[in-house]
C-alpha cells in the first residue's frame, strides 16, 4: 500500500455485533457492496479514498437492509455473482489501485 493507507480487515459474523462496530464510526464514510449498488471506473473509486473510508462486505447472504440503508453509498464490484472470498481480494485490489492513483502514480487507462 502506498504511504499514509492503511488497510484493515475485521471479520464480524454476527450481524448485532457489525452494527454497534459500525455505530461508533461517526464521521467515516460507510460504503457497504451490494450487487444492486452503483457501478464505478477505477478514478471515481479512487476518489472514495479521498476520505476515510470503511467498506462492508456481507457474507453468502448479503447485508441486511438496515446496514445497507445506513450506508452512504452502495457499491458493486461487478455484475457477474462473486464468492465471498473473492469479492474480498477483488476490492483490496482496487484498494491498492486507488491509493496509487492518488498518490501519483500513473495509471495506464487515462
Amino acid at each position: 500500500m502506498p504511504k499514509g493507507y492503511e488497510v484493515s480487515r475485521i471479520a464480524v459474523k454476527d450481524d448485532a455485533r457489525l452494527k454497534k462496530s459500525l455505530s461508533r464510526l461517526n464521521q467515516t464514510r460507510i460504503v457497504a457492496l451490494d450487487e444492486r449498488g452503483k457501478d464505478m471506473t477505477t478514478a471515481q473509486f479512487s476518489a472514495l479514498l479521498r476520505e476515510e473510508t470503511v467498506f462492508v462486505v456481507g457474507g453468502p447472504d448479503g447485508l441486511s437492509a438496515e446496514i445497507r440503508q445506513n450506508a452512504k453509498l452502495l457499491l458493486r464490484l461487478s455484475s457477474l455473482t462473486l464468492p465471498h472470498a473473492l469479492a474480498q481480494v477483488v476490492l483490496i485490489e482496487q484498494i491498492y489501485r486507488a491509493a496509487t492513483l492518488l498518490a501519483g502514480h500513473p495509471y495506464h487507462r487515462s
